[in-house]
């Protein structure tokens, strides 16, 4: 069924609940694990037809955050959800003290117990309230930053149609792109800290009614950390200091030469890499699916049969449109078993990214569509975001069909961007730490934690006052991920480390890197983060050999690669 054709009816939320709660008592009332069974596979379809409904209302709204029925149905589902938890919280229990839970580990392994047990630590009825106020607000920042207006050079753009001018070769006009944006964010600043300093104190407020010193430890178990703690954390982020910051900071020391600027420099030089620009892709968005295609054709049966799949149901949304929530997203329709991508064409390297790094999501999501229990579909954050990382790298031989005479300025753009990136994303989460351990900042501390970090992990940033909204500490409030998922960017660096090592074996030999893939890809959400590196015969990141090891390999390519002939 095409995605337009999927059909849209809000469930009736008190039916629901009544449903949820008759499975439970029959769950404890069963006499055999059969029974037992029976009632849980009636548990899965109710849960997954909920979702579905859910996630339809969500991605149409984010298609048009102007609909009024969809931004209605947001705002039903806001509220719904959190009043749904307490009566899924009651299954849950209900599982973890069944006879039968021996019979359920056998047949469908511990794991689903182990995320259990971390829901319970998540939730309780009291914090509906403030889980409802949690949900309007990130849709308030999200139709916020989706209402852009941005004047520049004569016309109005949205944050995502502004983006290709923030990287003009014309050091002026990109210059002029970067305050533009900037000034819009100035403009709405008040608006911004507002909404953030209310998510802050509602968050730390759910934390202390669970019992918790503050909102840090919720965080982590809703984001389900279920193989390594805040301590791993910090190991990792002090590795990315001592490991990884001196190889961005000499990438970025070769590319103010290559510029002709001095280090270090802006913002906006910072994102020009090339003087005679950016690698760009060919053609309009329907060539680079139509490539996208090409490449999944000749990937695998598996991914061939995958991509076609997407195509045929319109299961991409990718043009920029007024209205359009910005950035982009991956998730599951569960009753039709399919993934749906959303994203945002702007005719920047970021096009092709998405049909490889979304798609690496969708295809995660196809490969293990009909697992039980639905939970295993997916893998924790960290784990989901391997997937797509790794098949960016995994579609480097195609790439000249996605960007032409551009191709190498690509290789080097995307290899020192992900090794550039994860400082940056490194300080996300210490910033987040930060702000949720000192709850009662006040904006104006918040923005100075900021700018404190950007000369820990990014000291290749001029903070000059060139342009105000970044260099005084401001440019974290672009990041949807810090209001609407906290703790959630960490699992991006991590899960990178992990592509850079499928790149290396891919330099080796592209067969035995696809094979690491797919023997990580195929086992779903059914094992935790670590486990499933281990089977696929990867490092864990959390082993401070393996980022040294991957700096130093992807270090020493960079190092040798031929730019001759490129400005």
């Amino acid at each position: 069924m095409k995605f337009s054709e999927m059909p849209y009816t809000r469930p009736d939320l008190e039916q629901v609940k009544k449903d949820c709660a008759a499975l439970t008592c029959r769950l404890k009332e069963a006499k055999t694990y059969g029974e037992a069974k029976a009632v849980f596979l009636e548990k899965e379809r109710l849960v997954k037809h909920v979702e579905t409904a859910a996630t339809l209302s969500n991605i149409r709204h984010t298609i048009d955050t102007r609909d009024e029925f969809y931004d209605g149905e947001v705002k039903f589902w806001n509220a719904a959800m959190p009043e749904l938890e307490e009566y899924l919280q009651q299954w849950t229990m209900a599982m973890l003290e069944s006879p039968f839970r021996p019979d359920f580990s056998k047949e469908y392994g511990d794991l689903m117990f182990v995320n259990a047990e971390i829901s319970l630590k998540a939730f309780s009825p009291e914090i509906i309230p403030e889980m409802q106020q949690e949900n309007d607000l990130t849709q308030e920042y999200e139709k916020l930053l989706a209402s852009a207006q941005i004047p520049f050079e004569g016309g109005v753009y949205t944050i995502s149609q502004i983006s290709p001018f923030k990287n003009d070769p014309d050091d002026a006009r990109r210059l002029a792109a970067w305050k533009a944006e900037g000034q819009w964010y100035k403009d709405n600043q008040e608006q911004l800290d507002a909404i953030y300093d209310k998510l802050v104190h509602l968050r730390d407020a759910m934390g202390k009614k669970l019992g918790y010193e503050g909102y840090t430890e919720l965080g982590y178990y809703r984001m389900n950390r279920n193989c390594y703690t805040k301590a791993d954390v910090e190991k990792f982020r002090a590795a990315v200091v001592k490991y990884l910051v001196p190889v961005a900071d000499q990438i970025y020391r070769e590319q103010a030469k290559r510029l002709g600027k001095e280090y270090p420099m802006s913002f906006a030089d910072n994102a020009l890499q090339f003087r005679s620009g950016n690698p760009k892709p060919q053609g309009t968005a329907d060539d680079i699916l139509a490539h996208g295609k090409e490449f999944y054709d000749a990937l695998s049966p598996e991914t061939s049969e995958f991509f076609q799949t997407m195509l045929d149901g319109e299961l991409l949304d990718v043009l920029s449109t007024e209205g359009k929530a910005g950035g982009g997203y991956c998730t599951s329709i569960p009753d039709y078993e399919v993934p749906f991508i959303f994203a945002n064409f702007n005719g920047t390297q970021h096009d092709v990214e998405v049909v490889t790094h979304e798609a690496g999501h969708a295809f995660a999501d196809w490969m293990n569509r009909d697992r039980i229990p639905a939970e295993y579909v997916w893998p924790s954050m960290e784990g989901c975001e391997v997937h797509s990382m790794s098949m960016e790298f995994l579609a480097w031989p195609w790439e000249e069909g996605f960007f032409g005479p551009d191709t190498r300025k690509f290789y080097y753009s995307h290899l020192s961007g992900a090794l550039t990136f994860i400082p940056y994303g490194t300080m996300v989460d210490h910033f987040q730490h930060e702000v949720y351990e000192h709850p009662d900042m006040t904006p104006a501390e918040r923005h100075g934690v900021w700018k404190k970090l950007l000369g820990v992990y990014m000291p290749w940033m001029k903070l000059d006052g060139e342009i105000p909204f970044y260099s005084e500490g401001e440019g974290w409030q672009r990041q949807h991920h810090i209001y609407s998922s906290p703790f959630y960017y960490i699992d991006y660096c991590l899960a990178q480390t992990v592509s850079l090592e499928i790149w290396a074996l891919q330099q080796k030999d592209q067969k035995d890197a696809w094979n690491h893939y797919m023997a990580y890809t195929r086992q779903g959400g059914s094992k935790v983060f670590t486990e499933l590196l281990k089977n696929a015969g990867l490092e864990s990141p959390f082993d401070e050999n393996c980022l040294k090891t991957v700096c130093e390999t992807a270090k020493q390519w960079l190092e040798e690669f031929d730019l001759t002939g490129i400005e």
